[in-house]
């Protein structure tokens, strides 16, 4: 990475040199940059946005921005490769900061609302990336069953080639490159983060890793584990309905004395399914032998049947049923990622791993499958590395949290990532990893927000404290406002704490 950031960038130069003094300047010097080359990736559009209401490139309209210079980007680092990004650099007031956003799903949406937000009202240079394709599922999975390196971008590098290309654009529009790099993102932008600090230590000081996705592979096998669990083989149909799951998330919170309406740590919550069995037939408010059975293994999580060893966690109590938000939109609960008449992410064992568009999820074999699935992408799309020594010795600091009534990414495999990260970097000496990585536990949140517990609260000040003046955060506040709508007033709040093994 070193070769490509001292590699000079084609431009003119007369724009190198500091951003013009007035608006008016720099919204010139921002549209002479159009065309210009840099290394593996062109600079395809640079335009001056003016302050104001602005309509994003994806049709979303953000109802005030600043005056901005906008730049769209194309990096083609092996030929196969498409990347596109998005630089966002404020005409005036630059706080020498550079902030890029992750994504979300496999999705192709750069995060626009974000990028044109407070913080490149308050001086951030912003960044996106659409992961190197366009759409979300299914033409990720057929595109990169045809093109391979689609899923080498999706993986890890595009956000590389990404920051990579973004600071040699904020060099050349400001005279100088920016003094701090930061990157935040949540669930597929939480692997993001963690593949970043994993492969490429040098890319960013500061990083705030979400809800994690990051053990990619066996995630989506957790997911297949849960349809397969939960329907019959011959009718398809589900064993416990998406309508008995408040039943179990009701039960354990009142069952573990949760005065709140969340568990604080479902570890804590020796939750048992039994307690609801029906004493005969079926109805609402219990559960049938078969159901009992099917929760059980779902809450064990998936394992290889030869081995006996686990290949995802289950997800923990508190997690299973689904939430509403603010706007009335039901949030996830198992029975969104369990699938439906399909298992979530089939598309994924059908194109990525087996490329067979007749894929029979009913004949994968937790043992042989699963090994030939780590082994043909786990080197490309696992962010599971515990070795963070290189990331640490650049100075980097880590912000990582998780809900821990998310349905989506088990809270268990980010503190198993975490708790595997002190054993290599630290020797199991938990106060040495938090010299430079920090977990944070959210009680009765679910996945990246929402939930019945407090789901509002601010990671980016306390990583810039830690980077920039070496104060370390030691408690960050969660909010839980009325109905989720800070118009209606706060319902309470919680002091998160660094979490220890």
């Amino acid at each position: 990475m070193r070769v490509r950031l001292a590699t000079a960038i084609v431009l003119p130069a007369a724009l190198f040199v500091a951003v013009p003094s007035t608006t008016a300047q720099a919204g010139t010097a921002c549209e002479r940059l159009a065309g210009s080359a840099l290394p593996d990736a062109t600079v395809t559009i640079a335009e001056r946005v003016p302050a104001g209401r602005y309509t994003a490139p994806d049709g979303r309209v953000l109802p005030s921005v600043p005056a901005f210079c906008r730049i769209h980007g194309l990096a083609k680092p092996v030929p196969a490769s498409n990347i596109g990004f998005e630089v966002w650099i404020p005409l005036r007031g630059w706080n020498q900061r550079l902030l890029m956003f992750g994504n979300g799903g496999y999705s192709s949406a750069i995060d626009f609302p974000s990028m044109g937000g407070p913080l490149l009202s308050a001086g951030y240079a912003t960044v996106g990336t659409d992961t190197g394709h366009t759409g979300d599922d299914p033409d990720v999975f057929t595109r990169g069953a045809a093109n391979p390196e689609i899923i080498v971008d999706w993986g890890h590098r595009a956000v590389h080639e990404t920051i990579v290309n973004a600071k040699l654009i904020v060099r050349a529009f400001t005279g100088t490159g920016p003094r701090y790099s930061y990157f935040i993102g949540c669930s597929t932008g939480g692997h993001q983060a963690l593949m970043e600090a994993q492969r490429y230590p040098g890319d960013f000081d500061g990083i705030v890793a979400g809800a994690p996705g990051s053990n990619r592979v066996a995630l989506n096998a957790g997911f297949l584990w849960q349809f397969l669990q939960n329907h019959d083989p011959e009718s398809g149909s589900e064993i416990v309905p998406a309508s008995k799951l408040p039943l179990l998330t009701n039960t354990a919170i009142k069952q573990c004395g949760a005065r709140d309406g969340f568990l604080t740590d479902p570890r804590r919550c020796s939750f048992n399914p039994a307690k609801l069995q029906c004493p005969d037939g079926d109805a609402p408010t219990c559960l049938t032998q078969r159901q009992v059975q099917a929760v059980r293994k779902m809450y064990s999580g998936a394992r290889d049947p030869r081995t006996g060893k686990r290949i995802y966690p289950g997800w923990p109590v508190g997690s299973e049923a689904p939430v509403v938000d603010a706007s009335g939109n039901v949030r996830q609960g198992w029975n969104r990622y369990w699938g439906t008449t399909e298992p979530s992410r089939a598309n994924f064992w059908r194109h990525w791993v087996f490329n067979d568009p007749n894929w029979n999820w009913w004949k994968f074999d937790y043992h042989r499958d699963m090994r030939y699935a780590q082994r043909k992408l786990g080197p490309i799309i696992n962010a599971t590395d515990p070795n963070l020594k290189p990331f640490k010795r650049s100075g980097g600091k880590l912000l990582m949290y998780t809900g821990w009534a998310d349905p989506v990414v088990s809270a268990y495999d980010t503190i198993d990532y975490y708790n595997q990260v002190v054993q290599f970097t630290s020797n199991g000496r938990n106060s040495d990893t938090q010299e430079f990585a920090r977990l944070f536990m959210v009680p009765g949140m679910s996945h990246c927000g929402g939930g019945p517990g407090p789901n509002v609260f601010d990671t980016l000040t306390p990583l810039t404290r830690w980077v920039e003046r070496g104060t370390a955060p030691t408690e960050i506040v969660a909010t839980k406002y009325v109905n989720d709508n800070p118009a209606e007033g706060v319902s309470l709040t919680r002091p998160l704490h660094p979490f220890t093994c």
